[in-house]
């Protein structure tokens, strides 16, 4: 990747789209306010984003269609990127005029907001809407997909499924509460008797042994290793090969996100997973850019992997960490966020500007690099587990 220019290149809010099946759809890419089409074509210019991201479709907000020139369109592929417009904007011939051509040419566009005097614009697919203040209206009877975004919470994500929103963004999945599955003390112990084994690189064997008392979490990792990510060429069919096959450091990484798996076998997935290894891939990524050593790099991920454990068993992480006998700089980022890990798990689980990461001593061209690392690698896990 060629190093980035921070006079040209934007930066960047990246935020997942989910269907009402808890599956990742699209990304919604956001420059920084008043990016224009100079910056759009340092962001789009590289194959990197595209590459990263695949197979889920980008999502372009956009304030005019002023912005996209033809240069710029050259790099957008039309079955890859879709655009948001907002339907005051759209009320203007001119820019309906574009519109339409866009559409002609393959582009999917979402109409957001709602013009004056109510009227629909004729060429938009579906429309998205903003549920910062409020819940959305009915969708309108287009082909869709219609997109909710700012959903921050479970009685929002209902109030939109019922208008008929189809594809979901937002914090909703913090506050969703986790299907209880049949778990009970014994089994909420045990979760955590693995955690310790893995905070303190416990033998192979006692990993083993604990999960063979846990046949869901045992049947998501046969899975995982079974699926294209690996390419085993013979069924995995028991532990000891697993373990072969990941290897010890990744047979931790993956039991840490595998703990957010469990789920009824017919339910959904949890879409905690995929945040978390998104904040565990960005932050290991931020340490290696760094500098940091291997076992650093591990330790960074494991702090953005275990970040959500309290939303996952509904638990102040000051119970859940106590018995894990971590280290004290892994502590201090997961319950006091203090600490520079814990200054970077804020700004992985937030959207920082250009001011708090030069105080972090982030620059741009770090940034984005972790920022492709984490998304890529959790969408990886999305699709595989």
């Amino acid at each position: 990747m060629v190093a980035l220019s921070a006079a040209r290149f934007p930066l960047v809010e990246l935020d997942f789209v989910a269907n009402a099946q808890n599956e990742w759809v699209a990304l919604i890419v956001r420059p920084q306010p008043g990016s224009n089409d100079e910056s759009l074509l340092a962001l789009f210019g590289a194959p990197d984003l595209l590459a990263a991201i695949a197979p889920l479709d980008c999502i372009v907000p956009l304030d005019s269609t002023a912005v996209l020139t033809s240069s710029l369109c050259e790099l957008l592929p039309p079955d890859r990127v879709m655009f948001t417009l907002p339907a005051s904007v759209l009320a203007n011939a001119d820019e309906a005029a574009r519109a339409a051509s866009l559409a002609d040419a393959g582009y999917r566009l979402l109409v957001d907001g709602v013009a004056a005097g109510g009227k629909m614009p004729s060429r938009p697919r579906g429309v998205a809407h903003d549920c910062t203040d409020g819940g959305p209206a009915p969708a309108a009877a287009l082909f869709g997909p219609h997109l909710a975004y700012n959903v921050h919470s479970v009685e929002r994500f209902a109030e939109c499924e019922s208008a008929g929103f189809d594809w979901f963004s937002g914090d909703y999945p913090l506050f969703t509460r986790q299907p209880e599955d049949g778990h009970d003390g014994t089994s909420r112990r045990r979760l955590l008797a693995l955690l310790a084994l893995l905070s303190r690189d416990a033998d192979t064997r006692e990993i083993e042994h604990m999960l063979k008392q846990d046949p869901a979490l045992s049947f998501h990792l046969l899975k995982l290793v079974n699926s294209a990510a690996f390419k085993v060429s013979t069924e995995i069919t028991s532990f000891a090969q697993a373990i072969t096959v990941l290897g010890r450091r990744q047979l931790q990484r993956w039991l840490q996100l595998l703990l957010y798996a469990r789920q009824r076998a017919d339910g959904p997935p949890n879409l905690l997973l995929p945040l978390a290894a998104l904040r565990g891939a960005q932050l290991e990524e931020l340490c290696r850019l760094g500098g940091g050593e291997r076992d650093e790099q591990d330790l960074a991920f494991m702090c953005g992997a275990f970040s959500l454990l309290d939303r996952l068993f509904d638990t102040p992480m000051g119970d859940i960490v106590g018995s894990l006998r971590l280290p004290q700089h892994v502590l201090d980022g997961l319950l006091r966020r203090e600490g520079p890990l814990g200054e970077r798990l804020r700004l992985v689980e937030g959207k920082p500007d250009q001011a708090q990461l030069a105080q972090a001593g982030i620059d741009i061209d770090t940034w984005w690099r972790s920022q492709l690392h984490g998304w890529h690698w959790a969408i990886q896990v999305m699709r595989h587990v």
